[in-house]
């Protein structure tokens, strides 16, 4: 997109003063403030870095293993160790941001990201890989956080959520296009090479957001004390429904990444895909989260957040024990696999952005803590529990365990940790 027509759009619009919503509340009910499209493809851009460090990267697992001559378990723990990475960092820059503004931040932790990529060319075992990718994590981290808090600073409640789902279109995007992209790159000269295609994304993205990234946060509004900036975590901690809220995103990223990381063994290896097919399979599944995302955003012009969530996740949950049962009995191969694995996908993504937006919702005065919290949870639970997977079998029924485990206890979260399921709790 050429410059002149991207500067007018985002740099100059001022920041707009949050509106606390009604959690209950759809949007039609509530004031209309809409970001720019332009400003949603920036925080898009910058969500996406984290979901391109880790997708261009599945296709060659299998080569990693036997380039480093390591065990599958091992190499993905370097996907894990990007999640945990993020989650660290995030806890660091959400309070760091509510002190120094929205835009420092996100433009060292790009540095930081930069760096490690290109000293991810140079390794030659994986402990320095889990390393690297875990330094990876923590500057992407940077990004993630701020394009959230960015949101936070100017929406709230079900706009928020919707405009959520929209930067989700963006973000879907990337397992898209990434592990096609990073299939391809692999195949010409090999997998590190990809390391320098992040290398890449990440220079041209410190100088698009230098350029053009607003800050959202005015001086007037910052936290000016660095102990009470960390001790906001003290305050979120001791919100029961804004630590549920959190976890949702977590357990579906969960679920999410026992499928990122499971496939590529008990897909690719399972049914003896090509990289090329196994990218094309993946990229359909990615266009079911894709979907959810836009549906959710449509939705929640009608109807409440919470009521959406509320319904949409036992049906997602359906599915994951439909996927289960054929992960188990092997019933219908790899169509039969990836159907429910589909439906379960698509529908769990209508979750996270509510869970999200009305978690933020609770605590605007501290939206760079709640938005580190909130990917702290995405990062940390989903690193922990990718690599379930290979420790147990990497074979789809172990990936359908992991996936079944998490809804489950997403649901049980959201029944026991907010009202959703309560009596005229949808208006709570």
């Amino acid at each position: 997109m050429p410059a002149d027509q991207l500067a007018p759009a985002v740099a100059t619009v001022p920041p707009v003063p949050p509106v606390p919503a009604d959690p209950g509340t759809p949007v039609a009910a509530t004031a209309r403030r809409r970001a720019p499209v332009k400003l949603i493809l920036l925080l898009g851009a910058m969500s996406a870095l984290g979901a391109l460090t880790t997708d261009m990267y599945l296709p060659s697992l299998p080569e990693v293993v036997t380039d480093l001559a390591a065990g599958t378990a091992s190499v993905q723990f370097t996907i894990t160790a990007t999640l945990i990475g993020g989650a660290l960092g995030q806890l660091l820059i959400g309070p760091l941001s509510d002190r120094y503004g929205r835009r420092l931040p996100v433009l060292v932790g790009l540095v930081v990201h930069v760096v490690a990529s290109l000293l991810c060319l140079l390794v030659a075992d994986v402990a320095p890989l889990i390393v690297l990718r875990t330094i990876q994590g923590m500057g992407n981290a940077a990004a993630g956080v701020v394009a959230v808090a960015v949101i936070r600073d100017r929406l709230s409640g079900a706009e928020a959520s919707a405009v959520l789902s929209r930067l989700m279109l963006v973000i879907g995007i990337a397992p898209l296009l990434a592990p096609t992209i990073g299939g391809i790159i692999a195949s010409i000269w090999d997998w590190k090479m990809v390391f320098a295609a992040l290398a890449l994304y990440g220079v041209i993205l410190f100088f698009i957001v230098a350029r053009f990234l607003p800050e959202s946060l005015p001086k007037e509004l910052r936290s000016t004390s660095t102990r009470a900036v960390m001790g906001s975590y003290g305050v979120l901690l001791k919100d029961r429904q804004f630590v549920a809220l959190a976890l949702l995103p977590g357990l579906g990223m969960a679920a999410l990444f026992a499928y990122v990381s499971g496939s590529p063994f008990v897909i690719r290896e399972g049914y003896g895909l090509s990289e090329h097919q196994f990218s094309l399979l993946f990229a359909v599944n990615g266009i079911g989260l894709v979907l959810g995302a836009q549906v959710n955003a449509a939705l929640v012009r009608r109807f409440a957040p919470i009521r959406i969530m509320r319904l949409a996740l036992p049906i997602a949950t359906f599915f994951a024990v439909v996927l289960l049962v054929v992960g188990v009995t092997g019933f219908g191969g790899l169509v039969g696999l990836c159907i429910p694995l589909w439906l379960m996908l698509a529908v769990n993504s209508l979750v996270p952005p509510n869970a999200s937006a009305l978690a933020l919702t609770r605590h605007g005065e501290r939206a760079g803590a709640a938005a580190a919290m909130i990917g702290c949870a995405q990062s940390g639970v989903a690193g922990l529990v990718a690599p379930l997977v290979g420790m147990l079998g990497g074979t789809a029924a172990a990936m359908s365990i992991v996936i079944v485990a998490a809804m489950l206890a997403s649901l049980a979260v959201l029944a026991f940790g907010t009202p959703a399921y309560r009596r005229g709790g949808w208006t709570a």
